[in-house]
């Protein structure tokens, strides 16, 4: 009697069953990217509304004319290349060289302005075009995913210069006496980093000036070490750098409208000019008084509240330590760099630096728990970060003269509850990388037997051998190949 033969689930076009978790992740994709145009769309309304261009025109003219910043176009395309083989890759670097070259020569014949990266923003556009039209399934996904990080970080650089534009047009006073009252709780770090690092310049002053100005290229190299199994497995770990780093700043900016600060440089130093209240900064201590509003020029930017650049160098730190020793060290060598060149180069208050460790290690546990799943453990961090970044600035708004007058109980209690979020964090962060190292890893369908099991292991019909032999002309399988898009991603 003959048996009817085992049907067989149809498979996507990478050979494996289809995962019924894909569905959702793409609506959270979808509604992620229309989200975010409408966002930049919305900020080049307002942008055109103030008589500048946004980030949407700021980006579509560098496809032809002349780009603001080459290295960032060709740092999107280094992200953008992660999807690609290595074939692919020094052919796309040929193209963008390639495409850069002849503008270079089209420029220099008309006498125009000169500058390289239109070629990687092509190239990016290319990847994106391709994905598009000639492939389907999965492999365009990860092609758009690929495209979108690296426009993204493009994107997310175009959406700050118009944030920071936005803030000094709107925003015709700043609140810096009340963080300069509440920094005397802190003993005024600013001022004391300051006359540091005027007595060992300019060896100190010329170091600080490359890790502060490089910081978005030791996150860039940071995110492709995370990133760099992407080519081979085909699919992005589940939390990565670069997540954190645009989220940080696309809602940082909207702090500095609530809490406008253009930082002690500018308004208690030569560079505010006509604006600043006094040249004290920092050599004289600002006086402690009622503070009021400072009337301040539409140019400089209020990008101060929190200190962004502390809250990247904070998720640079965090993220390199899954790294290797020398890139553990990296990292806490810029964090540690970070902080005195935002204090001693005059750009941030002491107040300022707590604000942005807080709100980083909020929204890094947020974009965590977004990616491998929330728990009680997270909600109550999130909870708190948020509670203790919203008790900071109201104290640095309604209670400085308080904080001024009493540094021996203000002082510790900042310092305090800072230190009671890391240690949070530090904990929460430990306890669920435990709980996911405990996880069996699933089964992937078409995985090929041990090596030891080989001889001995024959299928059982005809189908199971197609089965098998489909698996393996996919490439599916638990070992990290190409396709194994069943297996959960594991945080590099």
């Amino acid at each position: 009697m003959m048996t009817e033969p085992t049907r067989i689930p149809p498979r996507d076009d990478r050979g494996t069953q289809p995962a019924p978790w894909r569905r959702p992740r793409v609506v959270l994709w979808t509604a992620a990217g229309v989200v975010t145009l409408g966002f930049l769309v919305a900020l080049e309304i307002v942008a055109r509304g103030y008589g500048f261009s946004g980030p949407i025109t700021e980006q579509s003219r560098e496809v032809i004319f002349a780009p603001e910043s080459g290295p960032l176009l060709y740092g999107g395309l280094a992200l953008t290349m992660v999807v690609l083989t290595w074939r692919q890759r020094l052919i796309a670097l040929g193209v963008a060289a390639g495409v850069d070259i002849v503008f270079f020569l089209v420029r220099w014949a008309l006498d125009a302005d000169m500058n390289f990266g239109n070629g990687a923003l092509w190239v990016v556009l290319g990847v994106a075009v391709l994905g598009l039209t000639r492939r389907t399934g999965h492999e365009r996904t990860l092609l758009l995913k690929g495209t979108g990080l690296g426009l993204l970080l493009v994107a997310g650089h175009k959406t700050g210069d118009t944030w920071l534009l936005i803030t000094s047009k709107t925003r015709a006073t700043v609140l810096d006496a009340y963080v300069a009252a509440a920094d005397h709780a802190l003993a005024d770090p600013s001022w004391l980093v300051g006359r540091f690092l005027n007595a060992t310049a300019p060896v100190s002053t010329g170091i600080l000036h490359v890790v502060y100005g490089q910081l978005p290229l030791a996150a860039a190299l940071v995110g492709l070490y995370q990133l760099r199994r992407v080519a081979v497995e085909r699919r992005f770990p589940a939390h990565h750098l670069v997540r954190t780093f645009l989220m940080i700043g696309l809602l940082g900016p909207a702090i500095y409208m609530i809490f406008p600060v253009v930082g002690p440089v500018f308004a208690y130093g030569t560079d505010g000019g006509a604006w600043a209240t006094a040249n004290l900064w920092p050599d004289t201590l600002p006086p402690v008084t009622d503070p009021r509003p400072i009337p301040f020029d539409g140019i400089t930017p209020r990008n101060c509240m929190p200190s962004l650049h502390t809250a990247w160098a904070v998720t640079l730190f965090v993220h390199s330590r899954d790294g290797s020793r020398a890139m553990r060290w990296a990292g806490t060598f810029w964090l540690v760099g970070t902080l005195t060149a935002t204090l001693g180069f005059g750009y941030h208050y002491g107040a300022d630096l707590l604000a942005g460790v807080v709100f980083a290690l909020t929204i890094e546990t947020a974009m965590r728990c977004s990616a491998h799943g929330w728990d009680r453990a997270g909600v109550r961090l999130v909870a708190l970060g948020t509670t203790v970044f919203a008790a900071l600035l109201a104290s640095y708004r309604w209670l400085p003269t308080e904080m001024a007058a009493r540094p021996w109980l203000f002082g510790p209690l900042l310092l305090l509850v800072t230190g009671a979020v890391i240690y949070a964090y530090v904990r929460t962060a430990r306890a669920a990388r435990a709980a996911r190292e405990r996880e069996p890893k699933p089964e992937v369908p078409g995985q090929r037997p041990a090596p030891e099991e080989e001889e001995s292991a024959e299928p059982a019909d005809p189908t199971d051998a197609a089965g098998a032999a489909e698996a393996a002309t996919t490439g599916t399988g638990t070992t990290g190949e190409s396709g194994a898009t069943d297996a959960k991603p594991e945080l590099v």
